[in-house]
């Protein structure tokens, strides 16, 4: 995951409640098995439990 440093990723998540969402993040850095990003949807800063992740793929740069 600190590959993803300063990079934007699309992420699918599922919360502790067992909801499945998408979201694109900029991942900011990586602690303790934990991502902080920016929500770039949501406009909010975030943090996403990396075991909690189920699929990752870097945005292109290009990509709206």
């Amino acid at each position: 995951m600190q590959k993803y440093t300063g990079k934007s990723v699309t992420i699918i998540y599922q919360d502790r409640k067992g909801q499945i969402t998408q979201r694109r993040i900029l991942v900011r850095s990586v602690r303790n098995d934990v991502i902080l990003a920016y929500d770039l949807d949501k406009r909010a800063p975030r943090k996403f439990e990396i075991n909690q992740i189920l699929a990752l793929q870097p945005v292109s740069r290009y990509a709206s």
